[in-house]
């Protein structure tokens, strides 16, 4: 296994590694103005919800691991402690990433990438109006990590208005095929968290699942379910009942696993079939009927 101390690689060396280890980051993109009403638009993968009551985001205009000088987006909040965050979406994300370009003290981003401003309800600082989502946030306090190149500044905002396009919106919700939120991963590479690269994982039940560890020593042994396979079948309450499992056996054919050369695997490669479609009732009935309860 390859490691690193973090005391022994240069800033950048180290940033390389934390940012393709710790992947994907959703990408914030903040509008700040200074005193004079100037505007800046930089992107900032250094972001996340933190709190929900109340609403809290922090993110991080580090210090430049190259020369060790401090962002506008920084200088800006120190004069007008407020930010509006826009989300960025695959539409949008090449724009976005030409607003991260290190242009002069005076120049407007949203110029130079060609964006248009959306004026916010509550704070000074214009929203991106090609975003799908726009929060306006009250800085709340910042907080300088350190005084080297690479130093992060962490910023905690208050969100006190989101806008969210009804384009993007279903049934009251918001859908993430139609928000197509991009997040920024090592080097130069993003990736996507819409269509094909979306799953879902069931939440732990309101109720206790019976955890791995109570699972049939066959079953978490098997060389065939993995440890996803194994979480899914933890995540129950309980195990179907003795009638729901023999109702099950009599729709399958009497020799249903006779006579096969490895019964065993060929039953736990019928039940990961059933967990990959999230039919964990099924899985588990087809493993209680060649195992039985115990």
């Amino acid at each position: 296994m390859t490691t690193y101390d973090p005391k022994e690689l240069s800033p950048g060396k180290l940033q390389q590694v934390l940012t393709s280890c710790i992947a994907p980051r959703p990408i914030a993109f903040v509008s700040t103005v200074n005193k004079e009403g100037v505007h800046n638009l930089s992107p900032f993968s250094f972001f996340n919800v933190f709190s929900n009551n109340p609403p809290v985001v922090v993110f991080s205009p580090s210090r430049r691991v190259r020369d060790n000088t401090t962002k506008h987006t920084y200088h800006n909040l120190m004069e007008v402690p407020e930010a509006c965050i826009s989300m960025v979406s695959m539409e949008m994300v090449q724009q976005a990433s030409l607003a991260s370009t290190e242009y002069p003290q005076g120049v407007d981003e949203f110029v130079k990438a060609g964006f248009t401003k959306s004026p916010s309800s509550l704070i000074r600082p214009c929203g991106v109006a090609e975003s799908p989502v726009q929060m306006e946030c009250k800085v709340l306090s910042m907080l300088e990590l350190g005084k080297g190149g690479g130093a992060g500044i962490l910023v905690v905002a208050e969100i006190h208005l989101i806008k969210v396009s009804d384009a993007v919106m279903e049934e009251g919700r918001i859908s993430q095929d139609k928000l197509r939120l991009v997040a920024r991963l090592g080097e130069n590479y993003y990736s996507k968290a819409f269509g094909d690269a979306l799953f879902e994982v069931e939440k732990p039940l309101t109720s206790m699942g019976i955890g791995v560890d109570s699972l049939p020593e066959p079953i978490r042994r098997s060389h065939i379910l993995t440890g996803n396979h194994l979480g899914q079948l933890g995540n129950v309450s309980g195990l179907p009942e003795q009638d729901e499992v023999e109702a099950f056996k009599k729709a399958l054919p009497d020799d249903w696993f006779r006579g096969k050369p490895d019964a065993e695997a060929y039953v736990h490669a019928m039940a990961a079939k059933y967990l990959d479609m999230h039919l964990v009732s099924e899985a588990w009935k087809t493993l209680l009927a060649y195992h039985g309860r115990n």
